[in-house]
């Protein structure tokens, strides 16, 4: 027996918003002395704020962002740029 596929119903948020979010919390990151990749790819996995700094409000505003639309669009990005290790 099949099991169905589920769908995932994302907020829809605009775009541009979320990557100025992302841009703003990957320089506090890096500012900080941080890895800002592993940090960000710690939060999504997580769901834990404690992997975003504090500093300059980075961590209220990653909270802003739905995960899935923030993969969702990470994604979408990088296929984009046809980058796809080839």
């Amino acid at each position: 027996m099949s099991e169905k596929t589920k769908e995932i119903k994302l907020a829809n948020q605009d775009e541009a918003e979320v990557k100025k979010i992302i841009l703003t919390v990957f320089n506090a990151l890096k500012e900080k002395g941080y890895n800002p990749i592993s940090q960000i790819v710690g939060y999504i996995l997580s769901d834990d704020p404690t992997y975003i700094t504090t500093h300059n409000n980075a961590r209220n505003l990653i909270r802003r962002i739905d995960r899935f639309e923030l993969l969702q669009i990470l994604l979408r990005d990088y296929i984009a740029s046809g980058d796809t290790g080839r």
